[in-house]
């Protein structure tokens, strides 16, 4: 059973990233353009550093899957172009693996087919220290994330009830796990609220995880025989909208959800992510095109988004926190509800002041 859920999820994962509209909240997001701001190309560098953690890219393909033979196929294929691009990449949940130890495979391949990469273990908030620290092992992990789904096992028809304790049980685990542990909402999005209480767990990092991007309310509701819980799709915030919340986090944040293209990265970057995940986009080029076109989709999404930061003047990733960027329409209008002001957003660069060699009294 667990199986076929695992293929189910593939299958209308990627079902749903063919009828994407191809708008979310990114696209209310802008750079102001300043027509003398570039950079020279070698100028330009795409390593982050975050929570004693270093990246050779700010790009990471996210959580998708494992559990099944299908699964460790897909798996393996993602290990390969993470190999070949130098791109960190997380497993599936594998609490599959927890029940079912035979199908360990299915997510070791990612550490077989990559074995000097960045690579995050994934398990749910109801895991044990004990089984944390097995997934680690099993895919000798740099990393841990804790997935967090209250809406989708909500939906999910053989799903969880019961959420009271994954607050004590993320604190257990941050403290024990042996790794950096990273908590990653599915496609919710983290409040600055659940931010800082996860900094309060001892979690290093937040994936806010927010909506756009894959829906697995309604990838659980296509697995319901009613279909009953339809109206839950879209429900949470989106990841532009949780990375504006999130302004002076105690905790680096990272973003995924919605995802579409060099430039969101960008703009998750400027918003202050830290990273940017992407996994639907990524899934669906693979399962079409296979790991070849994968390969060559991450390499030009990084050759684009270095691009991206020679236009802008951004020396390195961080460095695009200080562009301007205009916020607008409803992105705007949460925002003032939430108390956030966007206007500092529009005047950013000034804090930078003028470069010496444009005010003609260099020495």
């Amino acid at each position: 059973m667990i199986a076929q859920r695992k293929d189910d999820h593939v299958r209308l994962a990627a079902e749903q990233q063919q009828q994407h509209g191809g708008h979310n909240e990114f696209d209310l997001v802008s750079f102001v353009h300043h027509a003398l701001a570039g950079l020279d190309r070698t100028e330009v560098s795409s390593a982050v550093a975050f929570a004693d953690l270093t990246w050779p890219v700010p790009l990471y393909i996210n959580a998708m899957t494992g559990g099944s033979e299908r699964t460790g196929r897909i798996n393996r294929d993602l290990g390969i172009a993470a190999r070949e691009t130098g791109v960190p990449i997380a497993s599936g949940s594998m609490s599959a693996y927890f029940k079912d130890p035979d199908c360990a495979g299915t997510f070791s391949v990612l550490r077989e087919e990559n074995p000097d990469g960045f690579v995050l273990a994934n398990v749910n908030a109801n895991a044990s220290v004990e089984q944390a620290r097995r997934a680690v092992d099993l895919l000798r992990a740099d990393a841990l994330q804790i997935h967090v789904n209250t809406v989708q096992e909500t939906v999910m028809p053989e799903g969880d009830r019961s959420f009271a304790a994954w607050v004590p049980r993320i604190e257990k685990i941050a403290a024990g796990a042996g790794v950096p542990v990273i908590v990653k909402e599915v496609g919710f999005g983290l409040s600055r609220e659940s931010v800082r209480l996860l900094a309060e767990l001892g979690v290093r990092a937040a994936d806010l995880g927010g909506r756009g991007g894959t829906d697995f309310a309604r990838i659980e509701n296509g697995r319901r025989e009613l279909g009953d819980y339809a109206y839950l799709t879209g429900w949470g915030q989106s990841t532009a909208a949780c990375l504006l919340d999130a302004q002076d986090a105690p905790i680096p944040v990272l973003a995924s959800g919605g995802v579409r293209n060099p430039l969101d990265v960008a703009r998750a970057l400027a918003l202050g992510a830290s990273g940017v995940g992407a996994s639907g986009t990524f899934l669906r080029t693979l399962l079409d095109e296979g790991v070849t076109a994968l390969v060559a989709r991450l390499t030009t999404w990084l050759d684009q988004l270095a691009a991206i930061q020679t236009v802008l003047g951004a020396r390195t990733p961080a460095d695009l926190t200080r562009c301007d960027l205009l916020i607008r329409g409803g992105l705007r209008d949460f925002c003032a509800d939430r108390g956030i002001d966007t206007r500092p957003f529009a005047r950013r660069s000034n804090l930078r002041g003028v470069r010496p060699e444009m005010t003609g009294n260099s020495r």
